[in-house]
């Protein structure tokens, strides 16, 4: 399966290790991870080595050819927001929203309290509550 992976460049990157047992568990289960260069440490340089264009056009195509949109939202950006969006609002694709449920109360209520029909919200306190929804996708 093909997997477009959320996780903030801009925004809060305290999650990344999670984000990176995420990506890790992922691919270890034979999915291909497109966005995996968002959990290394200098994603955000990375990214800045591309026009803003490039970014916008890579990503629309990798939110275009993936099976699915996995974000990790505890450090929320914009830009997961308008992915989380896009898929949902554009697509019959699912999408499955992961943050830290010490981190509820500064995430977007437009994502903790998102009630469409293919999208899946889980506020978790261990890497376990994690594993059981990611189980699932195939």
């Amino acid at each position: 399966m093909k997997i477009y992976f959320g996780f903030t460049v801009a925004g809060d990157r305290s999650g990344v290790e999670m984000a990176r047992r995420i990506v890790g568990w992922l691919e270890a289960r034979g999915h291909e991870v497109l966005t995996r260069h968002l959990v290394r440490d200098d994603a955000r340089e990375r990214d800045r080595m591309l026009t803003p264009r490039a970014v916008y056009e890579r990503d629309m195509q990798w939110l275009a050819g993936c099976d699915i949109f996995i974000a990790e939202v505890s450090g929320s950006s914009f830009g997961m927001g308008f992915e989380a969006g896009l898929v949902l609002g554009s697509s019959q694709k699912r999408a499955i929203l992961l943050h830290r449920a010490d981190a509820a109360e500064r995430i977007s209520l437009l994502i903790t309290g998102n009630q469409h029909p293919r999208c899946t919200v889980v506020a978790y306190s261990a890497f376990d509550e994690i594993e059981r929804v990611l189980e699932g996708i195939s």
